[in-house]
């Protein structure tokens, strides 16, 4: 997998989207990175607001927008739930627990996206694929964990 961001690698991401780096975008990056829950706007702006009071939900949807502008975040959708943001930019899938509404990252075998795009037809490639699972979530099913799968976080 390939690590977090350092904040001046997240800088540099930016810069390189023409984007530049502000304290705000930082913090959304770091609440991502902090559990990988999956989270909506919603959630990350409830989240800011502990150590941002005064930031808008508006600045946090633009932080999230840039976020995966520049690619260090994506952007996961359920149908027609709230979008929800993962920073696991590893090739994997998604369990959307349709009962709680949580979404679990799913690892999948390199191997298996490869035969995933290579049953396209001639002349498609295709630049990324996305896998859904739906369903529930049994109470006895041992729970992912939640917590960064590595520890590298942006400092305050």
């Amino acid at each position: 997998m390939r690590p977090n961001l350092t904040p001046d690698a997240l800088s540099q991401k930016l810069a390189n989207s023409g984007l530049r780096s502000t304290p705000q975008r930082e913090l959304v990056y770091s609440v991502l990175l902090e559990r990988r829950d999956h989270p909506t706007a919603d959630e990350v702006y409830a989240r800011v607001r502990t150590e941002m009071p005064t930031i808008s939900l508006a600045t946090v949807y633009n932080c999230l927008e840039a976020l995966v502008q520049c690619q260090v975040v994506r952007a996961v959708n359920f149908e027609r739930a709230p979008t929800r943001y993962c920073p696991n930019l590893k090739p994997h899938a998604h369990f959307h627990d349709e009962k709680s509404g949580r979404a679990y990252d799913i690892d999948l075998p390199e191997s298996l996206m490869g035969q995933l795009k290579a049953i396209l037809p001639p002349g498609y490639a295709a630049t990324s694929v996305d896998v859904i699972f739906r369903g529930e979530v049994a109470a006895s099913a041992p729970q992912p964990e939640l917590l960064p799968h590595d520890e590298t976080k942006l400092a305050s």
